[in-house]
């Protein structure tokens, strides 16, 4: 991919200028939307837009009598970039799911097959019939997640995840990380590879993908002074250790979570979904596996959600969200991408909301000519 002007990826110059300043906006005032933020977006083969703002680092810790971020004196801060990584949280899960497709292209993983017949020690699954595609599409009936964090050891995880069974009617829609965590198991049994490796040797390495990869990550944006009552563990401040509980009880990698990335290698990725499945000389997918992924309901991702994605939605474009504050969308009918990395968690979770995303979309759409 190349950087340059919007008029050269056929976009309006002035309603990606109010995409700019609407990032940097985000970023100040009181209560902001997120400590730091880097948008990335373009069309076709070119990034028209590039913007970072904010801080990477801007607080201590949070004070709960305060309830404010403990902020760092201005020399201790760290700037936001464009090259920064984030925690993807759940952006992870569109690489489990390429991930996935990628077996199904080979042969070696039938889409409405049984998990079952993968995992038989899974009882509850193999007892319920869930399918592979249940799992992609989140109608497997399984429960949102469940408390691994709980658990002293990696025994007792695999067994809860043994015995979960579906708590809603199979096919009814319940978006669930429980469903990534057992695809995770389902495609190290049946490659014999660790999920890390998989997505490295299938994903980012073909495309190039240097700075995307499962924790720790050396200079990531800050995230959450993570404590009890208001989170789940109590770890103190991270940065560059994976946020979400159980992922960090699995040990950083896992099929809901874990993965870091900038905003230049997610546009890659977009990228090589809307050509595809190929960048340059490499090739993740074929074409015909790329529309599987991506026909409504979408394999992983989600479609025409306009609560995040704003005016792209409605004609296929195809996203996802993290609960740290990213997310990105892809969106074939105009051959556009945006990627908008926020550190909403940073000092501590909160509900900030999605419509600066949404408004971020609606921008790159209007900007199409």
């Amino acid at each position: 991919m190349r950087v340059d002007t919007p008029e050269r990826a056929g976009l309006d110059p002035e309603e990606l200028r109010h995409l700019a300043r609407e990032v940097h906006e985000l970023t100040t005032g009181a209560h902001p939307w997120a400590a730091g933020v880097v948008v990335v977006a373009g069309r076709g083969p070119v990034i028209a837009v590039q913007e970072a703002a904010g801080w990477a680092v801007r607080y201590a810790g949070y004070d709960p009598q305060a309830d404010a971020g403990v902020e760092l004196p201005a020399a201790s801060r760290v700037p936001m970039t464009v090259d920064t990584p984030f925690d993807l949280a759940s952006l992870t899960k569109l690489f489990t799911a390429v991930a996935a497709v990628q077996q199904i292209e080979r042969g070696t993983l039938g889409i409405d097959a049984r998990v079952g017949a993968y995992l038989p020690d899974f009882r509850a699954a193999s007892a319920h019939d869930i399918t592979v595609r249940g799992l992609l599409t989140h109608t497997s009936g399984l429960r949102p997640e469940l408390a691994l964090y709980d658990c002293a050891d990696d025994a007792g995880r695999l067994e809860l995840l043994r015995a979960e069974a579906p708590v809603s009617e199979p096919g009814t829609y319940v978006y669930s990380d429980l469903n990534m965590l057992l695809l995770q198991h389902l495609l190290e049994r049946l490659t014999g590879r660790t999920l890390d490796v998989l997505i490295h040797d299938g994903i980012t390495r073909p495309l190039g993908m240097t700075s995307t990869g499962f924790g720790p990550c050396r200079g990531a944006a800050a995230t959450e002074d993570q404590r009890r009552p208001w989170a789940k563990a109590d770890r103190g401040p991270l940065r560059g250790e994976v946020h979400d509980e159980n992922a960090w009880a699995l040990g950083g990698v896992a099929g809901h979570a874990g993965l870091f990335s900038t905003g230049r290698d997610l546009a890659v990725f977009c990228r090589a979904l809307l050509a595809g499945g190929s960048y340059g000389p490499a090739r993740i997918l074929g074409p015909d596996f790329v529309e599987l992924l991506l026909t409504p309901p979408g394999l992983g991702f989600s479609i025409d959600q306009a609560w995040f994605m704003g005016e792209l939605a409605g004609r296929g474009a195809a996203g996802h969200t993290g609960f740290t504050g990213t997310s990105l969308v892809i969106d074939p009918s105009t051959d556009t991408f945006l990627v908008l990395l926020g550190n909403t968690v940073h000092p501590r979770r909160r509900g900030v909301g999605s419509a600066p995303r949404a408004a971020a979309g609606t921008r790159l759409k209007r900007a199409v000519r």
